[in-house]
C-alpha cells in the first residue's frame, strides 16, 4: 500500500486510492497493434471461382449386428438362438458376404439381471473369435 506523504508534518499516512492505469493502457496498445497487423493476414486476398461439391451419395450402412443375452441365459444373435460354443460360427454365418466380417462393430445387448459370468463369456468368445469392435446398448433413461 503506498502513502502519501505531507508536508505539514502532521505524521498521518493515508492510503492511495488511485488506480494505475498506465499498464493496462500499454497492454490493450500492444493487443491492438497485433490484430492490426494479424486481420490483413487472415483474409483470403486471391479470387478464386471455385466449382460447386456434388458429392455423391453414400451407401446405406449395413445392418447392424445386436446379440441379446436374457435373463436366463439364452443368447441370440439378431432373433435367432445361438450358444456360447458355437458363437463364433453363428455370427459369422449371420454376417454373411460382409467385405471384413471381423472389422464390424457388434452390438451386445443384456438384460439387466443378468449374471456377470454369461455377459463375460460372450465377451471372451467374441475376442476369441476376432471380434473386437463390441459396442454396448443400454436404454435411456430420459424422463
Amino acid at each position: 500500500m503506498a502513502a502519501k506523504l505531507s508536508g505539514s508534518g502532521g505524521g498521518k499516512d493515508e492510503a492511495i486510492a488511485d488506480i494505475n492505469v498506465t499498464p493496462f493502457v500499454d497492454v490493450m496498445l500492444v493487443l491492438l497493434i497485433i490484430f492490426m497487423v494479424a486481420a490483413p493476414l487472415a483474409a483470403v486476398t486471391v479470387k478464386v471461382a471455385l466449382p460447386p461439391a456434388v458429392a455423391k451419395p453414400g451407401t446405406n450402412p449395413p445392418k447392424p449386428v445386436y446379440i441379446s443375452i436374457q435373463n436366463s441365459g439364452r443368447i441370440f444373435i439378431q432373433d435367432f438362438p445361438s450358444d456360447i460354443a458355437t458363437l463364433g460360427d453363428d455370427l459369422r454365418k449371420q454376417l454373411g458376404s460382409r467385405r471384413n466380417p471381423t472389422k464390424e462393430r457388434i452390438f451386445i445387448r443384456a438384460d439387466k439381471d443378468v449374471i456377470y459370468g454369461d455377459f463375460m463369456g460372450v465377451m471372451n468368445m467374441l475376442q476369441d473369435n476376432g471380434f473386437y469392435s463390441v459396442a454396448l446398448v443400454g436404454e435411456d433413461d430420459n424422463k
